[in-house]
């Protein structure tokens, strides 16, 4: 069978998040659009669901956008366009722990989870982890993989098994492995799920976490393999000096469940100088945490008139102890939500998402046993550190786009904001320095056409765009190809690509097609 792609395309969104899973902000009120407090030691409510819309980038390891990725949240499943942005509006999910799922060939999950509110939408921006492999170990003789960072895997003897069959696995075992470094100003990208967890009695705690683990076992034949049954690896997970004088002598291990979105707690490490030592019986994401209680938490970003300020990160910690943090985005109506320490004095720091190692507002406030909300956060200063940005969008006839967006590169970060009923657009977006030079596109989604990108210097305070043309560059998303000669078309929306990837980023592959007939022609093209 010969297989040839006619065209060049990519898998834009086909349907298309702001909240990390922390706050808000009014006067320290009770916030009625925020979940009941979850009491220390009961168990949750994981059944009740939500409706909730979900947006957001991803990027990999270099911040490039990840084009063709697959999202699920809860049984909504979409793609993520050229610029890594994905949407899913009305679904309904789990309303304490929502979940948001990357699927990307060559990398591990990209997992976020959000406590959802009805009527308020959630943003994430996912760093997606390289599942790159750190070295082999015999099956049979067991043996230890050690990173440049300082984590260590180590396998005992005789104690793999095949995943799917439980049968025992002999040979080498190819080891995939990251360490997420707890104070890495990216750590809230890439780490999955929000720092809740599940503990032995089955109480929802926060957690402040020492260091993450990565870890994927894989045969000779690409199969999965997991420890074997009454058998115990070890786990050796640095510890960053900073975090060196806080640390417990002992530690419980937390291991995150990918069904549920949580992480739950399974045994504990020990301190061994300035690593935590300690025994695992599966591999998945791993946490070193000390566990506490939370309240719910929410605040709206704007700007002294009144506009919301999107995408911004809106970071709260402890004062007493800034290592306990949490970290959110801003969506597109500038609010942000989750889950913070309760009894605390915490500090609230509004940061550009590139963070610029200066604030763009601070406060303190004080928690209690129930949710807080701080209402609207203004940024006054907007002059030094805002840049206001306005203009048009027109289709290719020259009339208002009513259904449309413009997109920002700013930096190497994607921003996008949408249009009103006449095609204007009016943005706040936070600024590291007086000016930076910025890319627009504007995106026509009726007429299926965007503009050619626009580069523009952006000043802080009012820019005045003008009018960008969505027209030119057709965003009909569509596949070519033949098989022995018979030529077939794929079109969306009427058609679709039921999965697609780029497993190590070199051959393209394409699992199936579904047309509008509900044919389906399932093909690999290597």
């Amino acid at each position: 069978m010969l297989v040839q792609l006619k065209k060049h395309f990519y898998l834009q969104a086909i349907a298309l998040f702001a909240a990390l899973s922390f706050f808000s902000c009014q006067k320290q009120v009770n916030d009625s659009n925020t979940n009941p407090v979850v009491p220390g030691n009961e168990t949750p409510d994981l059944s009740t669901k939500v409706t909730s819309s979900v947006s957001g980038f991803v990027t990999d390891e270099n911040n490039a956008a990840v084009a063709g990725a697959a999202v699920q949240v809860g049984i909504a499943s979409v793609t993520t366009d050229e610029y890594g942005f994905f949407e899913v509006r009305n679904v309904q999910v789990v309303k304490n722990a929502a979940v948001v799922t990357v699927t990307r060939p060559g990398y591990f999950k990209g997992i976020k989870t959000y406590i959802a509110s009805t009527g308020k939408a959630a943003f994430f921006r996912i760093k997606l982890i390289p599942k790159t492999i750190a070295g082999t170990i015999d099956g049979t003789t067991g043996g230890n993989v050690t990173l440049a960072s300082g984590l260590t895997v180590a396998l005992p003897v005789s104690g793999v098994v095949n995943a799917a069959t439980g049968a025992a696995y002999t040979g080498q075992v190819n080891v995939a492995a990251y360490w997420l470094n707890p104070t890495a100003v990216d750590i809230i990208s890439i780490m999955p799920g929000d720092l809740r967890a599940l503990n032995t009695s089955g109480a929802l705690k926060s957690l402040q976490t020492y260091g993450m683990a990565a870890i994927e076992l894989t045969g000779a034949g690409g199969e999965l393999l997991q420890i074997a049954s009454g058998k115990k690896a070890t786990m050796t997970f640095p510890l960053p000096t900073s975090l060196a004088a806080s640390a417990p002598a002992t530690i419980q291990l937390w291991y995150f469940d990918e069904a549920i979105g949580l992480w739950k707690e399974d045994g504990t490490a020990t301190k061994t100088g300035n690593t935590y030592v300690g025994d695992v019986s599966h591999f998945s994401f791993w946490n070193c945490d000390v566990p506490d209680n939370y309240v719910q938490f929410n605040c709206t970003v704007v700007d002294a008139a009144g506009n919301p300020i999107p995408y911004v990160g809106v970071k709260i910690s402890e004062v007493s102890n800034p290592n306990n943090w949490r970290w959110g985005f801003t969506d597109s109506s500038g609010y942000t939500s989750g889950a913070i320490p309760d009894n605390a004095q915490l500090l609230l720091e509004i940061y550009t998402y590139d963070n610029c190692g200066t604030s763009l507002h601070t406060q303190t406030f004080t928690t209690t046993n129930t949710n807080i909300s701080l209402g609207n956060i203004t940024i006054t200063n907007m002059g030094n550190t805002l840049a206001n940005v306005s203009g048009t969008v027109t289709n290719c006839s020259g009339g208002p786009v009513t259904n449309g967006y413009v997109i920002m590169k700013k930096d190497f970060a994607y921003y996008r904001y949408a249009v009103d009923n006449n095609g204007a657009y009016n943005f706040s977006t936070s600024m590291c320095t007086s000016q930076a030079m910025v890319t627009f596109v504007a995106e026509d989604i009726t007429g299926a056409q965007q503009s050619t990108p626009f580069n523009y210097t952006l000043l802080t305070g009012n820019n005045t765009v003008g009018n960008l043309q969505a027209c030119g560059i057709s965003t009909q998303e569509f596949v070519n190809y033949s098989i022995d000669g018979t030529p077939y078309n794929f079109t969306l929306p009427t058609d679709s690509v039921f999965q697609s990837g780029n497993g190590q980023n070199t051959n393209f592959f394409i699992y199936g097609f579904r047309s509008s007939n509900n044919d389906e022609v399932n093909i690999s093209i290597d």
